[in-house]
């Protein structure tokens, strides 16, 4: 009878069977644009006995990481949502602290995120923010406006609901102006109010810590995009987490309301 033999792989074979996968990755469709729901943190920091602002402060760790591996995997865009319209609500420490992170994370990583040639964007209600937050981001922003690799961008005070009320009310001045006719009202039009107008919609939507919702993020822009939850918290989230995410996108079919059509046919 065999004896099982257990070991345990060193560094250099996971970093060499990563580099494999990886390769195999981007010898297929990559998704352009993956959007991902950052959750979790505080459920992290509690089965740890910690405050909850210690697992915003892992997550920020992990915003690196995956940034890093993104622009490895060839993604063009990564949007994170990092605060959303409805977190104001939440205790007034937990707040000032999530104001803090993006000044943090941006002030310490930002000549990494340059190297990287990655350029940070923002969506959002930036004039909400508090002085430090916005100058932080604006900084980041200015500092990368001419990076042409992974875009970064945050969702910080984000609602997709407030975003597409500011849509409606754009083309209704539009309409009282004459500037259109309301039979000239289509979907390119309204795209071309969002925030978002700029980019890709998104191909692949990841919500992290097992909770199975959309929470208001990116309503319009997701009506196409594939959809990977996942019970691992955001902290615990890494570049095998996003590495099976992008390949179990690319063995789905998309037929964007067609048929035979879609990213596993053209993949095979």
């Amino acid at each position: 009878m065999l004896e099982k033999i257990w070991w345990k792989k060193s560094p250099d074979v996971e970093e060499k069977t990563l580099s494999f996968r990886v390769d195999e990755v981007r010898q297929k469709i990559v998704p352009s644009h993956v959007a991902i729901i950052m959750d979790g943190n505080g459920r992290w920091a509690k089965q740890r006995n910690l405050p909850r602002v210690m697992g915003h402060r892992e997550g920020m760790n992990t915003v690196r990481k995956i940034t890093r591996f993104a622009n490895r995997l060839g993604i063009r865009v990564l949007t994170l949502y990092a605060f959303s319209t409805e977190n104001w609500k939440r205790p007034r420490f937990e707040v000032d602290f999530l104001m803090k992170l993006p000044v943090e994370f941006l002030s310490t990583y930002l000549p990494e995120l340059i190297e990287e040639n990655v350029r940070v964007e923002m969506i959002g209600d930036f004039s909400a923010l508090p002085s430090h937050t916005q100058k932080a981001i604006k900084n980041a922003m200015d500092a990368t406006a001419t990076n042409d690799g992974l875009v970064l961008n945050f969702a910080m005070n984000y609602g997709s609901r407030l975003e597409l009320v500011d849509v409606v009310k754009a083309i209704g001045e539009m309409t009282k102006n004459g500037e259109i006719r309301p039979e000239d009202i289509d979907e390119a039009l309204i795209e071309s109010k969002l925030m978002t107008s700029h980019l890709p919609e998104p191909d692949l939507l990841i919500r992290t810590s097992g909770e199975i919702r959309l929470s208001n993020f990116m309503l319009w822009q997701l009506a196409y995009a594939e959809f990977n939850f996942t019970d691992v918290y955001w902290p615990d989230f890494d570049e095998e987490c996003l590495l099976s995410a992008v390949e179990d996108f690319q063995a789905r079919c998309r037929r964007f309301g067609g048929v035979n059509e879609g990213i596993g046919a053209l993949n095979k």
